[in-house]
């Protein structure tokens, strides 16, 4: 593989990420779930200024019905069966219909931490690359793993985002750190292998924040990771209309927004359905 073209490739994907980070005031988001996987969707959102999308194998599991899965929690233990076949589908779909200005970063079997183990071949890395994706999404739960990935990811052309998780989160979604120093320090090692972007896993659930606004804990862990790296940084889990403002006051980068707007899609369904049937 040509390196110069593909340096060339991630330099004009990581221009796609900045230039929407600038053009919403420092803050944008990646609109996921339903918006990533659906082409009518993703067209829908980048319509009204999204900039940013993410297909991955947990939704997609769940869109499809993968074992008759109804939600996230489900589909997490199933991710790992979705054919790859079926993710580099739904990349080139996407991008058919979005046009080539939109960054699109994808999540596929072997690139989270995964249950069972999964090889990705070269040729998936190339596959993807050719049919539109920007990025490769993933949640390794270890650096080597990580470290693995991002140089086979920006061989081909990819920019990776990957994420710090805490220890006690219900599902693995990333390396994990307890402590704001511990979030600190990963983000430091994680940019050091190469990382292009970092996030952290921000749904963990604490009593006693107001509504609308962010956890202690959480904002200490977010503020932790802005201030420790230099390249674009991430927050998801947990962020919806009515805590959006406070997480963008942060100082974060781009805020992952999945399963809040999958929420307001199905709503909105069924109450349009039920001026049919009422």
């Amino acid at each position: 593989m040509f390196s110069s073209e593909m340096n060339k490739k991630r330099e004009l994907s990581l221009k796609k990420v900045l230039d929407a980070i600038k053009a919403d005031g420092g803050t944008t988001i990646l609109s996921t779930g339903i918006t990533g996987d659906d082409a009518r969707l993703a067209k829908a959102v980048v319509d009204v200024g999204v900039k940013l999308l993410e297909p991955n194998h947990p939704a997609v599991a769940l869109a499809r019905g993968y074992r008759g899965v109804t939600n996230m929690h489900d589909a997490e233990q199933i991710r790992h069966e979705v054919p790859m076949s079926d993710m580099i589908n739904v990349v080139r779909g996407v991008r058919n219909v979005v046009g080539n200005d939109i960054f699109i970063t994808v999540g596929i079997p072997g690139g989270f931490h995964e249950l069972v183990p999964i090889e990705i071949p070269d040729e998936v890395f190339i596959e993807l690359s050719t049919v539109g994706a920007n990025g490769l999404h993933t949640h390794k739960s270890s650096l080597e793993d990580l470290c693995e990935l991002v140089k086979k990811a920006h061989k081909y052309g990819l920019l990776v985002d990957a994420y710090i998780a805490h220890p006690d989160d219900l599902h693995t979604f990333g390396i994990g750190a307890r402590t704001p120093e511990e979030v600190a320090k990963v983000a430091k090692d994680m940019e050091g292998i190469g990382v292009d972007m970092i996030g952290l896993m921000t749904g963990m659930s604490y009593e006693g924040a107001a509504a609308g606004e962010i956890h202690p804990i959480v904002k200490e862990r977010l503020q932790a990771l802005i201030e420790s790296v230099k390249v674009p940084t991430l927050a998801e889990g947990g962020i919806n209309i009515s805590n959006y403002t406070a997480f963008a006051n942060t100082g974060v980068n781009i805020l992952v927004i999945g399963t809040a707007i999958d929420d307001m899609v199905k709503k909105a369904a069924q109450d349009a359905v039920k001026q049919f049937i009422s």
